[in-house]
């Protein structure tokens, strides 16, 4: 009986990544491959499974059933391929240490899986977190005080790179009702941030009034206060508590406040390996969340 064909790597690769960021084009850039590149490896994958992958929408492309259903085992194919890479790398002993920062949307979400998977490839690495808000944490990165770091919106820093783009909501609890003719009640953090200036510049743009209500400097303040029916707050879909929701805005009388950028930071333009490597697994982990 002859054996079935085997799946190129590569070319999941190139499929989980324009899947997952909503484009290929974007998928070519982070890759370093050129669009007609990335397209022929499309059009080799279809040939190899003998699917239709994508169908036109709109503009774009959107997976059919079939695309769905081998972007699910692709993710984890490759999960395996890198683990296995990584337990090979494992051989050569790396040691050194990584000290990241990060925002508080991630310590409790995406953070504790990155930590027990980079830890269990690379035991010789010593990794140290910070979890602060983003102006703070390139200041961190500026004074050499970090090696990497992520933040939300438009912080710059001399080797910054924008890795994701995600969309930003109005949170609120279940019984949020706004009052018309009232100021919008904001819970947010003290400026500088990056989702309290969405949030103004939004309602303002509408000609809508807003009282900020309740300031924290940690974000589980934040969602008590929500939690609370103190007012509602802005920040991204993904790290949404189970007992808050996602308003709509349009039935809320709200404006939509569009995506935000996640950039990453280095500390040296040429980081050492342990630090390089955190930073492509922390890639991924954010590509896995979008």
């Amino acid at each position: 009986m002859a054996m079935p064909p085997n799946l190129d790597m590569d070319v999941l690769r190139t499929f989980v990544t324009g899947s997952t960021l909503g484009s290929f084009a974007k998928a070519a850039e982070r890759i370093g491959r050129s669009p007609p590149a990335i397209s022929l490896q499309l059009r080799k994958l279809e040939a190899q499974v003998g699917q239709t992958l994508f169908r036109k929408q709109g503009r774009g492309l959107v997976l059919t059933e079939a695309g769905e259903i081998l972007l699910s085992y692709a993710k984890r194919l490759l999960e395996l391929n890198d683990e296995a890479m990584m337990a090979m790398q494992r051989l050569t002993d790396m040691e050194g240490r990584v000290r990241l920062g990060i925002p508080q949307d991630f310590a409790d979400t995406s953070l504790p899986v990155l930590l027990g998977r980079f830890s269990r490839a690379y035991p010789k690495i010593r990794v140290t977190v910070r979890v602060e808000r983003g102006s703070h944490l390139v200041r961190l990165i500026d004074a050499g005080d970090l090696d990497l770091a992520l933040t939300w919106g438009d912080l710059s820093s001399t080797h910054h790179s924008v890795i994701g783009s995600f969309r930003v909501v109005w949170i609120g609890p279940d019984a949020f009702d706004r009052e018309p003719g009232m100021p919008v009640p904001l819970v947010a953090f003290d400026p500088p941030c990056s989702f309290r200036a969405r949030a103004i510049d939004a309602l303002e743009k509408d000609g809508i009034a807003w009282e900020h209500v309740f300031a924290s400097s940690g974000l589980a303040g934040l969602w008590a206060a929500v939690t609370a029916g103190l007012g509602i707050t802005a920040r991204i879909a993904d790290v949404v508590p189970s007992h808050l929701r996602v308003l709509d805005a349009t039935s809320c009388g709200l404006p939509a406040l569009g995506t935000i950028n996640l950039g990453l930071h280095l500390a040296d333009a040429t980081p050492s390996s342990p630090v390089k490597r955190f930073s492509e697994l922390l890639v991924e982990t954010v590509s896995d969340i979008r």
